[in-house]
C-alpha cells in the first residue's frame, strides 16, 4: 500500500544551472514513477550563467544521470580541468597549484604529506606538486583520462569540466523533459499561502495558476519563495569575504585551452579565466568598497585575451547562505540558498549537493520540521566548510600593497577556521569533518602554496627508513614526469576523442546548439 500523503507533485520555480539539475537528478530518481515535476521558467528573465567551471564530484552526477560523458563535452562545449592555479596570492609573483586527485602515495602507515614535510626538514628540495599528477599534468599542458592509465603514475589524477553554463541547462532540460518533466513557460507574479503557511500555489502573468505539494526555488537572488513569500532570513558572511561584485566578459580562445583555470589575485579581489574549447570566460570578483564598477571593468578588460564577444557584465552579490534552505515545503538551490563567490568552484557543486540531501531526507505532503532540521544543518555545515576553506586563501596572504588587502590582513577569522590552522601548523594534522568536500590534498595545497607549512611532522615518519624514503620519492618524481611526457597535449586529446562543432560565437547559444 502506497502513502496516501506522499507527494503527488513538485514544482521547480527557475530555469537555468539550478532548475534543471533540479529537474534532471528528479526524473532521474524517480523514473516516471510517485509525482509529477513541472518547471516554471520565464524566457524574460536572463540567467547569470557565470560560474562555468566544476569539481570533480560533477563527473559522478553526469554519471549517475546516465549521461554519455564524450557527448555531454561535447555539448556544451567543455574542456578539461585537472585544478586550480592561483597567481599573487600569497604575493606578487608567486604562484602555486591547487589539484584534482592524489599527491604522491601512502608510505607504510604514514601519509605521503608527512613524509614530504620530514624530506623538506632533512634538507631536499622536492616542490609539494611534483608529485601530484594532476599539477604535472596541468603544467605540461597535457591530459588523459586517468582512470584509462591503471597501474601508471597518472592513474591517481582527477579532473573535472570547465563547461557553458547555458549550455549545460539547455543539455540538462532535453534529458529531463525526455524523462518526463514538464516545463511551463511564465513569470511568476504571485504566491499563494494555505492556513499552515505553505506555498499552495503560484500565479502566472498570464493568469494561469500552479499547484504543487513541494515547491523548489530556483529563481537565483530573486529567492521568489523561500525569502519573498517565506520570509526566511540570509546569514552575511561580507566580514569574511569582501568581494560583494563581479564583472563577467566572454572572449575568443588566441590559443588551445589550458587544462585548468587561473585565478589571479588583484588590488581589490581577483580575477578568473575559464577556457573552453569555443570561447574563454573571463571575471574580475571585487570589493565595491574599495573600486568602482567602471575600475574593474576597465581591469578586466586590459587583462583578457581575444576580442570580446560578450559582456561585460555587472553581478552585485552577496556572501552568505539561507538561515533554512528548507523551510516548510519550499526548498532553496543555487543563488536563492546562498552564495559564495567562486575561486574554488563549488556553486555548482552546491545545487546537485543540495538534491542528494533532499532524496535522503525525502518527506510527504505534511513536511515534517525533523526533516527539513537536519537537512538545514548538513547544508549549512557544508556552506560553512567551504566558506572557511575560501577564506583561508585570503587570511595566509602576506600582501599588504593595497587597502584591500590591508584589511583583509586585518580581519578576524572564523573561529572554526583558526582552530583547522592551528592543529595543522603543530605536526601537517588535518581536523576533517563527516563528508566534507574538501580533503587534505586541498588543504596541503593551498597551505603549501600559501606559505604556511607545519613545524614538524608525525613522528611515525621516523619509523621509515629515511634512506629509501627518500631515494623513492625521488624515483616517483621522475616516473611521474617522464609518463607525463609521453601524454597528448590538452588540446590533441579533444580533437581525438570529444571535439565540438565550431559555433558561431555572435549567435545566442540556444541557436547555435
Amino acid at each position: 500500500m502506497n502513502n496516501p500523503d506522499a507527494l503527488r507533485k513538485v514544482c521547480i520555480v527557475g530555469g537555468g544551472t539550478a532548475g534543471w539539475i533540479a529537474a534532471a537528478v528528479m526524473a532521474h530518481h524517480m523514473k516516471g514513477r510517485l509525482f509529477e515535476i513541472e518547471l516554471v521558467e520565464s524566457d524574460d528573465i536572463g540567467t547569470i550563467g557565470v560560474g562555468e567551471s566544476t569539481i570533480p564530484p560533477f563527473m559522478e552526477l553526469i554519471a549517475k544521470l546516465d549521461i554519455n560523458e564524450q557527448d555531454f563535452v561535447r555539448q556544451v562545449q567543455a574542456s578539461f580541468k585537472l585544478g586550480i592555479e592561483f597567481k599573487d596570492w600569497w604575493k606578487k609573483g608567486e604562484r602555486y597549484f591547487h589539484p584534482f586527485g592524489d599527491i604522491g602515495q601512502r608510505v607504510e602507515l604514514s601519509d605521503f604529506y608527512q613524509c614530504w614535510r620530514k624530506a623538506t626538514l632533512s634538507g631536499h628540495d622536492f616542490p609539494l606538486q611534483d608529485f601530484a599528477p594532476a599539477s604535472v599534468m596541468a603544467r605540461e599542458g597535457r591530459f588523459m583520462l586517468p582512470f584509462k592509465a591503471q597501474r601508471t603514475p597518472i592513474s591517481s589524477a582527477s579532473y573535472a569540466l570547465h563547461v557553458d553554463a547555458k549550455r549545460v541547462a539547455q543539455y540538462l532540460r532535453a534529458h529531463a523533459e525526455a524523462r518526463g518533466v514538464k516545463r511551463t513557460e511564465g513569470m511568476v507574479t504571485d504566491v499563494a499561502l494555505d492556513d499552515r503557511g505553505f506555498v499552495s500555489s503560484l500565479t502566472l502573468k498570464d493568469g494561469r495558476q500552479v499547484s504543487a505539494d513541494f515547491f523548489i526555488d530556483c529563481s537565483g537572488f530573486r529567492a521568489l519563495l523561500i525569502e519573498k513569500a517565506l520570509g526566511t532570513r540570509y546569514t552575511d558572511w561580507s566580514n569574511y569575504l569582501f568581494c560583494d561584485r563581479a564583472i563577467a566578459a566572454q572572449t575568443e580562445n588566441v590559443g588551445p585551452p589550458s587544462p585548468y583555470t587561473l585565478a589571479e589575485a588583484q588590488d581589490a579581489g581577483w580575477r578568473w579565466r575559464i577556457p573552453l574549447q569555443h570561447r574563454t570566460g573571463n571575471g574580475h570578483v571585487y570589493s565595491s568598497e574599495f573600486m568602482s564598477d567602471e575600475e574593474a571593468t576597465r581591469i578586466l578588460l586590459d587583462k583578457v585575451e581575444g576580442e570580446v564577444v560578450a559582456g561585460p557584465m555587472v553581478v552585485p552579490f552577496k556572501t552568505g547562505v539561507r538561515e533554512q534552505i528548507w523551510h516548510k515545503n519550499v526548498l532553496s538551490l543555487g543563488l536563492a540558498s546562498g552564495f559564495i563567490e567562486p575561486l574554488e568552484s563549488t556553486a555548482i557543486h552546491l545545487i546537485y549537493r543540495g538534491m542528494d540531501f533532499f532524496f535522503r531526507f525525502l518527506p510527504d505532503r505534511h513536511c515534517d520540521p525533523a526533516l527539513a532540521d537536519e537537512y538545514n544543518r548538513r547544508m549549512v555545515a557544508d556552506y560553512t566548510e567551504i566558506r572557511d576553506f575560501i577564506v583561508l586563501h585570503y587570511c595566509l596572504s602576506a600582501r599588504d600593497d593595497t587597502p584591500f588587502w590591508r584589511k583583509v590582513r586585518d580581519m578576524e577569522w572564523p573561529d572554526s577556521l583558526k582552530q583547522r590552522v592551528e592543529l595543522f601548523r603543530t605536526n601537517g594534522s588535518l581536523r576533517e569533518g563527516l563528508d566534507e568536500l574538501f580533503r587534505s590534498v586541498s588543504w596541503f595545497s593551498v597551505f603549501d602554496g600559501m606559505g604556511e607549512r607545519p613545524r614538524t611532522y608525525h613522528p611515525l615518519v621516523d619509523r621509515i627508513d629515511e634512506a629509501a624514503l627518500y631515494a623513492g620519492m625521488d624515483q616517483a618524481r621522475g616516473q611521474l614526469a617522464a609518463m607525463v611526457q609521453q601524454l597528448p597535449t590538452h588540446q590533441q586529446f579533444i580533437d581525438a576523442h570529444c571535439r565540438a562543432d565550431k559555433v558561431d560565437l555572435a549567435r545566442p547559444a540556444h541557436a547555435a546548439a
